[in-house]
């Protein structure tokens, strides 16, 4: 790779950017151009370069040369190319630590940096491959002084050397909480921290969550957790999160829900993503993928995880040519009691309900007797998350909350029905 050459204090907006593939970072490819519509405000364009026939980027970016794709919305960028931008968390990081001269979808694009979320990345340059070069990452020694710079920035404290070192916009599809990207003897991996304001310790639930569903036999992320020092004089983690992105050396294409349901112009509601699923999946896979989701929706119904949005699920592309559900990431208890999902759960809609999950069943491919099955295997689970989470180090306090939600009625009589 070239050596770094773009600088947010130096950069001089453009409206044409180059998106690469770099499945093998060793030999990046051209995939095609970006620029800033001339008809809707703040929104990216994008042309398949000639010389690019590997892969559409996903279904609604088919291999059409000469064809400009546009997503047609503000602030938004076509397909899969809208999955390469940062997170909530990433934009604000580019909006005060880096500052560039403009503010557009390409600079968000640009300014995400070199190790974003899946294999797609953004150069000034269609010759060769030259990004917002970030690093090298904070290490483990680095945590105290990450975990001070995480704090600052959210309550808008002035910008130092050490924040600019140390925080870079975030890699992951989507979320507004605090992360980076941390060095560690196995790799980089996400490590995500608690928001000022949140009332449990975020980090730690998610990670007992995690490891719950896994309990489950959900395929997870794999997580750990780390103590830090917290400035508010309260015991307080940090989440480790191992990319499930990259396969050694090489990076994955990835597309988040939201994409793959928008491009097969369904809603966004589980059973249309098993329907998906049924399309782009490997034929000897697509029962155990469907599933796997069927279980994934009855887990956050009874764990009261309803930020289940279609960023919050998203799948890969495997070196064979077939899409596969990615391990399920971001599921911890939202503790607001809602009754409804972000998703769509059924006939129902999004109501949080056991009865509402198994009124579309035909979608999954699963015969009613089967999910019944699988029911009582997560409820089952579920309903040992108390002496888990406890093993798990969760405070007192934190326990009473999570027993207001997981434990209320709604909840608890739904699993108990199934146990």
């Amino acid at each position: 790779m070239s050596e770094p050459v773009i600088n947010p204090r130096t950069y001089v907006p453009q409206d044409q950017l180059y998106v690469w593939a770099m499945v093998n970072p060793a030999a990046p490819t051209l995939v095609g151009e970006l620029k800033l519509s001339q008809l809707v405000a703040n929104c990216a364009t994008f042309t398949y370069d000639t010389q690019w026939w590997q892969f559409p980027l996903s279904e609604d970016l088919p291999l059409v040369q000469g064809q400009e794709f546009t997503a047609g919305d503000r602030g938004s960028a076509p397909g899969a190319i809208d999955d390469a931008r940062p997170d909530r968390w990433g934009e604000r990081i580019i909006r005060h630590i880096d500052r560039p001269a403009r503010l557009s979808i390409l600079e968000m694009l640009l300014f995400a940096g070199d190790d974003r979320f899946g294999a797609l990345g953004v150069s000034v340059s269609a010759d060769e491959y030259i990004p917002r070069y970030l690093g090298p990452y904070p290490q483990l020694r680095d945590l105290a002084e990450l975990s001070a710079a995480i704090e600052d920035l959210q309550t808008q404290a002035p910008i130092t050397a050490d924040m600019q070192r140390l925080l870079q916009p975030g890699v992951t599809l989507g979320g507004a909480r605090p992360k980076a990207l941390l060095q560690t003897d196995a790799g980089p991996c996400v490590i995500k921290f608690s928001e000022l304001d949140d009332a449990v310790d975020t980090p730690l639930l998610e990670h007992a969550t995690m490891t719950l569903a896994k309990m489950a036999g959900i395929q997870v992320s794999v997580t750990g957790v780390l103590p830090i020092p917290s400035r508010r004089g309260k015991a307080c983690h940090a989440l480790t999160i191992q990319r499930f992105d990259r396969a050694g050396e090489y990076r994955m294409h990835c597309l988040s829900a939201r994409t793959v349901l928008r491009a097969a112009r369904l809603n966004e509601s589980y059973s249309a993503l098993a329907t998906v699923l049924l399309r782009l999946g490997h034929p000897d896979r697509q029962g155990a993928m469907r599933e796997e989701l069927f279980m994934r929706m009855v887990f956050n119904i009874l764990t009261d995880n309803t930020d289940d949005h279609e960023r919050n699920h998203s799948l890969r592309l495997g070196f064979d040519g077939y899409y596969e559900l990615t391990p399920a990431y971001d599921v911890v208890p939202t503790l607001q009691n809602l009754g409804y999902q972000a998703l769509s759960v059924g006939t129902a809609g999004a109501e949080s309900s056991l009865e509402n999950a198994l009124t579309e069943l035909s979608e999954f491919g699963i015969k009613r007797a089967r999910a019944i099955e699988l029911i009582q295997q997560v409820a089952g689970v579920v309903d040992q998350w108390e002496d888990h989470f406890k093993q798990q180090g969760v405070s007192p306090a934190d326990m009473d909350l999570l027993r207001a939600s997981i434990d209320r009625d709604a909840l608890k009589l739904q699993r108990r029905a199934f146990c």
